[in-house]
């Protein structure tokens, strides 16, 4: 049993046939009005006509006799006149001179005065029917000062009759044209549906693992076309998702194998030595295996978090760059010291303003800085400049240096150079800083220290990048 709480879901196909058929059931009903409205024109026209003739040759009889008009029908005239099987005739003529004429009934006057030769139709009521008068008004025959009226009226009779035949043939053909068109909307609504259908059919059986687009947006229809391109932009949205859950997962099971096989082992031999100093030495390793797992991890998750921002538009607001700068400076100073290194900084305190994304951008320096600490050796220094003019942050360290064939492929992902191993490095580090970089509009080269010693990491954001 259906439950009758349910609401009704809204139907497409119901709403067009339904927006269709009601202006098109408006325009029947009108169309009957019409029909009516021109029957009773037409039978108004007809009889109308011959209510004239009557009328003119009623006036044709009208003579001048003595300086006077005179009327004078012979009976079998007057049978003719006022012969009619449906209707009854009525007449009238007279005089502004001399009054009445000859009448078989005194009919209504005009609502209104006559022109000379100019017929009037007039609706009125004579002895309790509705009836139909035309008026005529001429000057009188034979140069007498005078004019003669003529009125002559027919009950509704036959119009009537004629506007309900004109009407009955006429409604079945609006019933006819009705049904038909409601035929071909049905056709027309039911087969330009099953395109949407047809996409209907296609996300349902939709393979999550094969993100295409669903559907030719180029063959589609105009009103159609912007549903199937929001759609196909959604798979491609969700097919970048995908893909970068993809990477992200592989890369994480790359570059976390290697770390994990490690601290099981140092584990491992924690467990087996009995050794106090053996046992702390592994427990040391075990530190360093852990600070290791950390690095990567910590590196993956800011190298999915700049691959997402990237897919999407970048959010900018205005910061402070001096003021990052100083913050990552300051971060990174405890692991500086622990290996001896000298870090500082040269440039501007505040007021370095420029639109960007403060996350990212700390990041950015957080990865150069973590990279040049890594390489320098103990006692060996690192720097961190900001340049207003142009705008530019430089990272320099004294190590041991990239050679020159190295230094674009240190900033693919995962490669790791000459001197990786003994750092630690993951081959992460520059990738992500560079691929910041990108988002911000900035470009990031990688230079020899001063005099061909150690390396010198320089971002050059875009001229339009600082408010002023």
């Amino acid at each position: 049993m259906a439950d009758s709480g349910k609401p009704v879901r809204p139907s497409l196909r119901r709403q067009l046939l339904l927006h269709l058929a009601v202006p098109l059931l408006l325009v029947l009903a009108l169309g009957a009005v019409g029909g009516m409205a021109i029957a009773r024109q037409v039978g108004n026209v007809v009889h109308d006509r011959w209510l004239l003739d009557s009328a003119m040759t009623l006036a044709a009889q009208v003579k001048a006799h003595n300086g006077r008009v005179a009327l004078a029908l012979p009976p079998a005239a007057i049978e003719v006149l006022e012969w009619d099987r449906v209707d009854r005739i009525y007449w009238q003529a007279s005089s502004a001179a001399q009054g009445t004429l000859l009448r078989n009934a005194s009919l209504p006057p005009p609502p209104r005065a006559l022109a000379p030769n100019k017929p009037f139709y007039y609706d009125t009521l004579l002895q309790g029917a509705a009836v139909r008068v035309v008026a005529l008004e001429q000057p009188a025959p034979g140069g007498i000062h005078d004019t003669v009226r003529i009125l002559v009226a027919e009950t509704m009779q036959k119009r009537q009759q004629m506007a309900a035949t004109l009407l009955a043939q006429w409604a079945p053909l609006q019933v006819a044209v009705l049904l038909l068109a409601g035929a071909f909307i049905w056709l027309a609504v039911t087969r330009n549906l099953r395109k949407v259908d047809a996409i209907a059919a296609s996300l349902g059986a939709y393979d999550a693992d094969s993100l295409v687009p669903v559907a030719d947006t180029d063959r589609m229809p105009v009103e159609i076309e912007p549903l199937t391109t929001a759609i196909n932009r959604l798979i491609r949205k969700l097919s970048e998702e995908q893909a970068l859950q993809k990477r992200f997962i592989s890369n994480a099971a790359h570059q976390l194998r290697t770390p994990l096989a490690s601290l099981q082992l140092q584990t491992q031999r924690v467990l087996r030595e009995r050794d106090p100093v053996r046992h702390n030495d592994a427990l040391g390793d075990v530190d360093r295996a852990v600070g290791r797992l950390h690095h990567v991890t910590e590196q993956l998750l800011t190298l999915m978090r700049s691959e997402r921002e990237g897919g999407k538009h970048l959010r900018q607001v205005p910061v402070d760059l001096a003021a990052i700068a100083r913050r990552e400076v300051e971060r990174w100073t405890d692991s500086a010291l622990a290996r001896d290194i000298d870090l500082g900084y040269e440039g501007p305190d505040a007021d370095v303003m420029l639109a960007g994304e403060p996350q990212l951008l700390g990041e950015l320096l957080a990865n150069l800085i973590d990279n040049a600490i890594r390489y320098s050796p103990a006692g060996g220094t690192v720097t961190l400049s900001l340049e207003r003019q142009p705008l530019r942050l430089v990272v320099e360290d004294d190590g041991p240096g990239i050679p020159e064939h190295e230094r674009s492929l240190v900033l693919e992902r995962f490669y790791r150079g000459s001197h990786s191993e003994a750092a630690g490095g993951c081959g992460l580090g520059l990738p992500i800083a560079r691929e910041i970089a990108a988002r911000h509009g900035a470009r990031l080269r990688i230079e020899p220290g001063v005099g061909g010693r150690g390396t010198r990491v320089v971002v050059e954001m875009a001229g339009s990048a600082l408010l002023l």
